[in-house]
């Protein structure tokens, strides 16, 4: 379902509200658990049109029922498409800061396009989740590629792929050991999708993760020669790589301890400002 059109002023850079009230009762809401900000509640009426905060008295960390804002005569040249798991969904980057790499990136550019955030938390590649998402060939279309005036979509997914190997949760069982051909395969799928969009996109190498919760050495190696095919093949319209921007200087193979949230998987507000850092404006 789509709003109709609201004329109003958007300053750029600022987060904006939206209010809803639910006449007769919500039922089940979708929902983005994860969204590292504040939404706030209430069961006491109708308070949509309070200008105060005060009639909401109730805290939740996810956003509900909104799924995006369209927002028309911005000046933006097009629509830059973040596609990706936890990581480009910014966990660890702080509540109501906007740290996630996108912000970052967004900032950078002033203006010039539109960053869009297709970043799902647990996401993976090649196999769906009843609460992590439609695996990520099969949603790129509807959340990449149909967004309005997309112009680049920037793609770093897969180590979840990895991770989930013999490691699952109750909605998101393991997957099979997955192969670095298997992940070439999907990646593929991607690019394939996009340019026949007539849209550019661009690979991003996968983090390092020694240490995370679901590392292992077989996995490390699937994740090494998938970065290489990143790198090198030549299939991407270009490359940003967030493997080197964010490694250890001591060990390729683990995240820099600066850039580390403490997990060894999500970078922390400082690595995410590291991997906007990292993106060749040029390319986008």
């Amino acid at each position: 379902a789509q709003s109709d059109p609201v004329a109003m002023t958007v300053p750029a850079d600022t987060d904006l509200l939206v209010s809803l009230y639910m006449a007769q009762g919500s039922g089940p809401a979708t929902y983005h658990p994860a969204a590292n900000q504040i939404s706030y509640l209430t069961t006491t009426g109708d308070h949509a049109m309070d200008e105060s905060g005060a009639g909401f008295d109730q805290k939740i960390g996810s956003w509900v029922y909104v799924e995006e804002i369209d927002i028309q005569g911005s000046g933006a040249r097009g629509s830059v498409v973040t596609f990706g798991d936890s990581i480009t969904d910014g966990y660890a980057s702080g509540i109501d800061v906007n740290g996630r790499y996108p912000d970052e990136l967004a900032e950078r550019l002033h203006g010039r396009f539109g960053v869009l955030n297709a970043g799902i938390g647990g996401n993976r590649l090649l196999t769906d989740s009843q609460c992590l998402g439609d695996k990520g060939t099969s949603r790129f279309a509807a959340d990449a590629l149909a967004q309005p005036h997309v112009r680049t979509v920037l793609v770093l997914e897969g180590i979840n792929d990895i991770g989930f190997t013999g490691f699952g949760l109750d909605c998101a069982p393991p997957n099979p050991p997955v192969t670095a051909a298997q992940l070439i395969a999907g990646h593929r799928s991607l690019i394939h999708q996009a340019h026949a969009a007539g849209v550019r996109i661009v690979g991003a190498t996968l983090l390092p993760f020694k240490g995370a919760s679901y590392y292992s050495v077989a996995g490390e190696q699937v994740r090494d020669e998938l970065n290489a095919w990143i790198r090198t093949s030549g299939e991407y319209d270009a490359v940003v790589d967030l493997d080197r921007a964010t490694a250890s200087p001591t060990d390729p193979d683990a995240m820099n301890p600066a850039y580390d949230s403490g997990d060894h998987l999500h970078p922390n507000a400082a690595g995410y400002h590291a991997m906007a850092e990292a993106v060749d404006l040029h390319q986008l």
